[in-house]
């Protein structure tokens, strides 16, 4: 997602049972995403990845320009993936409800160490995609964008909302607090002895939307 953005919370570049064996480019992406596991960092090289998918520096080259190419494809999928997964989940449960499971899925703590250091390595990439390339990482994030409109409006039409939100707009600031207030987790407890978490954030953000 990750200001995690976007979160690992499986094995985002395994292709479904039932799917074709796998694709060069989802290899590249596997072995990727083992490296971030193994060290969280993206500052691995295109050879690193081309040797542990067991491929060529030809073959890595006809799906992607650069390294950044990968890793914008990869956090792409993580957070496509990860956003079926939560809209299937909440689709069923009233609006606020629906907002306060979300906010908690996006900020769920890790649950491996391989997990926290996949996290750990795409927090900094988001960062440096927001930096240099804030068209791209708004194509990451456009799916929770989304999510999160559909809630609103659903919310709006339910009665449980404000009827005068600005939903595209709120929805985007919404999405960018509770991605960035994560960082407080641990910031929190140094703050004011209390880690903030994902009940606080939804009691903080529903504040504003309710009526």
């Amino acid at each position: 997602m990750a200001a995690k953005g976007a979160r690992a919370q499986s094995d985002p570049a395994a292709p479904p049972a039932t799917a074709e064996p796998e694709s060069r480019a989802t290899r590249f992406m596997r072995s990727a995403l083992a490296i971030l596991g193994e060290t969280g960092r993206t500052d691995f090289t295109v050879l690193e990845v081309v040797e542990r998918s067991k491929t060529s520096l030809r073959a890595f080259y006809q799906h992607f320009a650069t390294k950044d190419e990968l890793l914008l494809a990869l956090v792409e999928k993580i957070m496509a993936d990860a956003t079926e997964r939560w809209r299937a989940e909440i689709a069923p449960l009233p609006s606020t409800e629906a907002l306060r499971v979300l906010i908690a899925r996006i900020g769920a703590p890790a649950e491996s160490s391989t997990q926290d250091s996949i996290n750990r390595g795409l927090t900094y990439y988001n960062d440096h995609l927001l930096e240099t390339r804030p068209k791209e990482f708004a194509k990451v994030l456009a799916p929770l964008h989304r999510l999160i409109v559909d809630i609103l409006r659903r919310g709006i039409a339910d009665g449980d909302f404000r009827g005068d939100l600005d939903v595209d707009t709120d929805a985007a600031i919404l999405m960018q607090t509770v991605l960035d207030a994560l960082r407080l987790r641990d910031l929190g407890a140094e703050l004011n002895g209390t880690p903030i978490d994902g009940t606080h954030l939804y009691t903080f953000c529903v504040r504003g939307l309710a009526k």
